[in-house]
């Protein structure tokens, strides 16, 4: 059993391909019969209400990590800050980390409420130009716990998308859970109704992240979401006294940018640990204002401006397809 699973695994060919539901690794997928029938992704009337509501988005990044406890949701909050900081632009984040949603309490947000108008809900301003949505401000406490399955998550997700007021949007920052499964699968699928540039992937320097990474990787791929490319969080501790580096996680097989060379993915760059990060996460304030000297802040700013180069590219490629 273990090794026919491992065999569906890898041939899996992927809700978008002409063969999903009908290879012989589908067989015994509990998704068979909806990719067979071509409905794993939106319905053509659900696509177009997710067009008519996303028209106005005009990047869309999604934050991944294979692995929790890697700083996905701080990386997707100091990337919404940092392209806020221009404040000719207009910036959403999207939080559908469903069962562990810790973006309300990094953005200040904690305890907020979502407000229905007539052209849907409403998100939660952070500034002028710097809306969040997330399940934590459907909640009735922090502590409450999420207890739900696929469809209803799903249902969820679905749910931001079409019926969030998002306005007039240069970037839609979409932070997600670990791992690649439910939400990442729906987030996709209903995006594909849209555009995508692309993903940002974040993993820490040791071997037993990278190895979910790959995994993560090779999900990107099976789905055709391209890659923006790979964040080494966490990389090495420069003492403020002595200092001295420590690598606090060590990269026993060469770290992200050896991963990324050998799969041929971009590497964004690395982000060293600064005990001010979590100090500034956990006050619900921005790090890099917080800090501007800091390697960390540093290293944020250089990996930004270049998923902003990569959007404008990826953004230029599609008119002249178009």
């Amino acid at each position: 059993l273990a090794a026919q699973l491992s065999l569906s695994l890898a041939e899996c060919p992927g809700t978008g391909s002409a063969q999903a539901g009908r290879a012989a690794a589908c067989q015994g997928c509990p998704n068979q019969g909806l990719c067979a029938a071509g409905a794993a992704g939106p319905d053509p009337a659900e696509a177009a209400e997710l067009r008519a509501r996303l028209r106005a988005v005009r990047h869309t990044v999604l934050v991944l990590s294979g692995k929790g406890g890697v700083g996905k949701s701080t990386f997707s909050a100091l990337l919404a800050h940092g392209l806020a900081a221009d404040e000719t632009k207009q910036v959403a984040l999207l939080d559908i980390d469903i069962c562990g949603p810790s973006i309300p309490k990094m953005m200040g947000l904690e305890g907020e409420q979502v407000h229905q108008s007539g052209s849907g809900w409403s998100p939660v301003y952070v500034e002028e130009n710097l809306g969040v949505m997330s399940v934590g401000f459907l909640l009735s406490s922090p502590d409450d716990a999420v207890i739900w399955r696929g469809p209803k998550k799903n249902g969820l997700i679905k749910q931001f998308l079409r019926d969030v007021d998002w306005g007039e949007v240069d970037y839609l920052i979409v932070d997600t859970p670990p791992g690649t499964s439910d939400e990442h699968l729906s987030i996709v699928q209903y995006l594909s109704a849209t555009h995508i540039d692309g993903a940002v992937i974040v993993t820490t320097p040791q071997e037993v992240s990278l190895q979910d990474v790959r995994k993560e990787i090779n999900f990107c791929r099976k789905v055709k979401l391209p890659i923006i490319g790979v964040v080494e969080n966490m990389s090495g501790f420069v003492c403020p006294k002595c200092k001295n580096e420590s690598q606090i996680f060590p990269p026993t097989t060469g770290g992200a940018e050896k991963m990324c060379q050998n799969l041929n993915v971009s590497f964004l760059g690395k982000v060293p640990l600064d005990p001010q990060i979590g100090k500034s996460c956990d006050g619900g304030q921005s790090f890099l204002a917080e800090a501007p000297e800091s390697p960390a802040t540093l290293s944020y700013r250089s990996i930004i401006q270049r998923i902003q180069e990569y959007c404008e590219q990826h953004h230029l490629q599609e008119e002249k397809i178009m």
